[in-house]
């Protein structure tokens, strides 16, 4: 093996953090992850979660425990109180995952430039 093939690449999955699990099922997990927290919409805004950028961070510690770090569209947002429960729900359903902890920050305040393309054209800014 050349000393090229044997550094580590870095992984795509910004905000993944590496653990002892294997490479294979942090990607299966961070994938579904993703897909669980794109079910959670913002009632008032006809996009998920994901797509807006209100996903800061997500963890995954060696004992499947998910940490998510999320901000929402506004502090006086109306669900602030039910969102992150939204959140660990859906994520709490994922094969794998042992627990779910939502931390709200609002440092960096959300801007509409988080949004994805895809939540762009749903809310008809594209």
């Amino acid at each position: 093996m050349s000393v090229n093939e044997s550094e580590q690449k870095p992984d795509v999955r910004e905000g993944i953090v590496h653990t002892a699990i294997p490479a294979d099922e942090v990607a299966r997990l961070s994938d579904d992850i993703i897909a669980a927290l794109k079910t959670v919409y913002d009632p008032e805004i006809p996009a998920d979660i994901f797509e807006l950028g209100l996903i800061y961070k997500i963890d995954i510690d060696d004992d499947r425990m998910v940490k998510i770090m999320m901000t929402l569209t506004a502090p006086g947002c109306p669900v602030a109180g039910e969102m992150p429960g939204w959140v660990e729900n859906a994520v709490s359903a994922v094969e794998g995952v042992s627990g779910v902890e939502v931390e709200m920050t609002f440092d960096p305040p959300w801007t509409p430039d988080r949004m994805s393309e895809e939540a762009q054209v749903a809310i008809g800014w594209y």
